[in-house]
């Protein structure tokens, strides 16, 4: 099974956004920053990963790890 990376490549129709090991793409918008927020909310959302982006011509630019928010968080006793 592959790790829960999100890749967001660009599409002769814009920019997609894609599993790692996924055959078909999450989804695919007009602009690099509205398929960067929809995979954050995805990762967000479920177990946290990688968001992993190329550039226009191909080349990885970035990488952000995303962390879920814990649902339990420990209670803070001491104040």
């Amino acid at each position: 099974m592959a790790k829960n990376n999100y890749w967001v490549s660009p599409d002769p129709e814009g920019w997609r956004v894609k599993r790692e090991g996924a055959n078909r793409a999450a989804g695919i918008f007009d602009t690099q920053e509205e398929t960067e927020d929809f995979a954050r909310d995805i990762l967000q959302n479920n177990t946290g990963g990688e968001l992993i982006t190329q550039s226009q011509h191909g080349s990885v630019r970035s990488k952000d790890t995303i962390n879920s928010p814990d649902p339990n968080p420990p209670k803070d006793k001491e104040h």
